[in-house]
């Protein structure tokens, strides 16, 4: 099953001197550059009302129009009856709390029990929206809410506000570490050059951008909020890798495991029993696609984020000087 899709927009500044092809992903970062490099060489994109090839430059603040005929959706997707926490739905947009564990998309090792399967179940139009109406997405192991668009006007609506960074995410998360302060990490990410199903921080990777701020220090951890300015795979873990907090019990981005000096043995158990990185979507906002009025949505940490804080803040007051 196709559809034409219809996207435009404008090449920021910060893109001059980037192949086309490299430039538009950034643009539209819901779509692959080896995707958007067949649209370009099958003629469907114009920029300022032209073609041009995958390698030629851009300058920066031209328009782009892309028309293409593309897949809705995959037709090995199935239907699953999987219950859902959905904390808002109207006639364009479902708001669920996603939770740690469920994979986002089916894939490889992981044809069903995903929220693609579920949401084909609950509200069978989505095989006519886009990737099952997801337009973001959040890791595996990462709990908390996401915006699903259940129209093709949703699903472009949402999509712009992604790209234009007006759509509010703030995550809360748990890193290793004390931290003095918050702060901005603005680093490039891309895939990892050895470790393929890593990203990392380097310079050809795209442009990220994640601002953070203390909540609560412990002895060896810090609670932290974390807003999203850009929407890169594994933002915010990698971001916190890389200025040396990664989080509690990332299997990927965490490396060892640190304890407090002098922990108890119930503290040490708690934090070595914390297998997915402490991570949690708890604010969503966005212009709604139909009212174009302000909504926002706040969810608390799950049970075991707050269990592992109430343990560090045990163990904080035992060990006060």
């Amino acid at each position: 099953m196709s559809e034409l899709l219809q996207l435009e927009g404008l090449i920021s500044e910060e893109s001059a001197g980037l192949r086309q092809d490299a430039a538009l992903a950034q643009l539209f970062p819901d779509y692959s550059r080896g995707q958007i490099t067949k649209w370009i060489k099958a003629g469907n994109v114009l920029v300022n009302d032209k073609q041009m090839r995958p390698r030629d430059s851009v300058m920066g603040g031209e328009r782009v129009m892309i028309k293409a005929q593309i897949e809705i959706v995959d037709d090995t997707w199935i239907a699953e009856a999987i219950s859902l926490d959905i904390i808002h739905e109207d006639e364009e947009v479902i708001i669920l709390n996603k939770p740690a564990g469920m994979v986002v998309h089916p894939g490889a090792g992981n044809r069903d029990g995903t929220l693609v399967n579920a949401l084909l179940h609950h509200s069978p139009q989505l095989e006519g929206v886009p990737r099952a109406g997801i337009v973001h997405r959040i890791d595996k192991g990462t709990t908390g809410l996401l915006m699903i668009a259940k129209t093709l006007r949703a699903h472009n609506s949402l999509v712009t506000q992604l790209q234009e960074h007006t759509v509010l995410r703030e995550y809360q998360a748990i890193c290793m570490g004390v931290m003095t302060a918050g702060g901005t990490v603005d680093e490039p990410i891309g895939r990892h050059p050895v470790e393929r199903k890593k990203q990392t921080v380097i310079g050809s990777g795209k442009h990220a951008v994640t601002h953070y701020r203390v909540v609560q220090r412990y002895r060896a951890h810090t609670h932290i909020r974390c807003k999203l300015e850009t929407g890169r795979t594994h933002q915010i873990r990698v971001h916190m890798a890389h200025i040396r907090y990664p989080l509690l019990g990332d299997p990927a981005y965490g490396g060892r495991l640190r304890l407090p000096k002098g922990a108890t043995e119930a503290t040490q158990t708690a934090l070595q029993g914390f297998r997915r990185q402490a991570l949690h979507a708890g604010s969503l906002g966005f212009i709604h696609p139909a009212t174009e009025e302000e909504v926002s949505w706040q969810l608390e940490m799950p049970e075991d984020m707050l269990n592992i804080l109430k343990v560090l803040d045990r163990d904080q007051k035992l060990n006060k000087d």
